[in-house]
Formats: structure tokens, C-alpha cells, sequence
């Protein structure tokens, strides 16, 4: 508990760190990839998201996979630049920063993604190590269930509370606020799932 009280971080660093992230999770990488290859508005099909799993109903995998790298990254590198520039506080604050621009890009009015790939992004920018106990998960939950969402759901549940029970206290404050985030943005899956109509991963139509 100390530790999640010891913030020495300015306010003027804070918010540069948070403005930082954001300008660059806004960056619509979905979109820009798609009309880029001649595919359209990425915001007309499917559910309408930004991010990969929408970007995979193209048809395109490539494109999906370059989607999610580049979503993630872009936390990654929020984090990492935060980081080196003012600190460890400054780099949780850009990478915080980076998700929200993500879900809520400026550019597009506010309507963005779900947030997965740069949650986990912003995993690898603050605590690397912790990736793996994300994807393990994830794959468990999966294999089960068949269901990305859930295990997407439950993966980013398990994060903060590990994280805390470790006493990255800082770390798992901030991964609790974005599991939070993240499960809002998740309502109509939570709603599916609940109701048995959720689509499985490798479910046509």
C-alpha cells in the first residue's frame, strides 16, 4: 500500500505523459491498413471496431495480424518512451495514455477499439514477464471454452490482481483501471456470453 501511495510524479509530466500516450493510440492503424488496401471503411463491417478481430472479418489475416501488432505496439512504445523520458511513473501514465487514445481516438469522434492489443502492449512496455502470464491464460481459457472474448475477459481480470498480489501495486492500479475499461467495452460480448449466442473462436457465419 505504500507504493500506491508514493506518487512523485509533477502534474505538468503527468499529463505530457498522458497527452504523449494518447496521440499515439489514436493512431487508427485498423482503418489506415484496410483503405490502404483497398478494402474500405473498416467501421462499415462486422462490429464496426478498429481493431484486429474486426479487421479479420476482411478476410484478410495478414492484415489482422499487422493490425494487432501495430495496435499493441503503439502502447509499447507510449510506455516506453514515457519511461525513458520522465520515469517508471510517466511510462504507466503514457501507456494508460496510449488505451485510452486507442478506444477513444479523437480523429474518429471517440469511437475506436476494444482495447486487447493495447492492453497488451502496455504490459510489454511496463512489465514485460507479464505478457506470457497474459497469453498462457488467454490460451487456457480458450482451449475450454472457445470463446476469444471470455478469455480475453478473464486474462485481463487476472493481470491486476497478480500484479498486485506481487506489490506492483503502481502497475496493478493502473491494469485494474484498463481491465475496467476494457470490460465496458465488452457489454454487448458480456451480454452474448450470458445469453449462449457469443460466436466461437473458428464459428462461421
Amino acid at each position: 500500500m505504500n507504493e500506491l501511495l508514493n506518487w512523485q510524479i509533477g502534474a505538468g509530466v503527468a499529463i505530457a505523459s498522458l497527452a504523449l500516450g494518447y496521440l499515439l493510440g489514436s493512431i487508427p492503424f485498423g482503418l489506415l491498413l484496410t483503405r490502404m488496401a483497398g478494402l474500405g471503411d473498416i467501421r462499415s463491417i462486422g462490429s464496426g471496431n478498429i481493431g484486429a478481430t474486426n479487421v479479420l472479418r476482411t478476410g484478410n489475416k495478414k492484415l489482422a495480424a499487422a493490425t494487432l501488432l501495430l495496435d499493441a505496439l503503439k502502447a509499447t512504445a507510449a510506455a516506453l518512451a514515457g519511461y525513458y523520458i520522465a520515469g517508471p511513473e510517466a511510462g504507466l501514465l503514457a501507456g494508460f495514455g496510449a488505451f485510452l487514445g486507442h478506444l477513444f481516438p479523437v480523429w474518429l469522434g471517440f469511437k475506436g477499439g476494444k482495447g486487447v492489443a493495447t492492453y497488451i502492449g502496455m504490459l510489454l512496455g511496463v512489465a514485460p514477464v507479464w505478457v506470457l502470464v497474459f497469453a498462457v491464460v488467454w490460451l487456457t481459457v480458450a482451449f475450454i471454452s472457445k470463446y476469444s472474448s471470455l478469455s480475453a475477459l478473464v486474462a485481463t481480470l487476472v493481470i491486476p490482481v497478480a500484479l498486485w498480489i506481487v506489490g506492483s501495486e503502481k502497475v496493478a492500479l493502473v491494469m485494474a483501471i484498463m481491465t475496467a475499461v476494457s470490460w465496458w467495452r465488452h457489454e454487448t460480448n458480456i451480454k452474448r456470453l450470458l445469453a449462449g449466442t457469443e460466436g466461437k473462436i473458428g464459428q462461421k457465419g
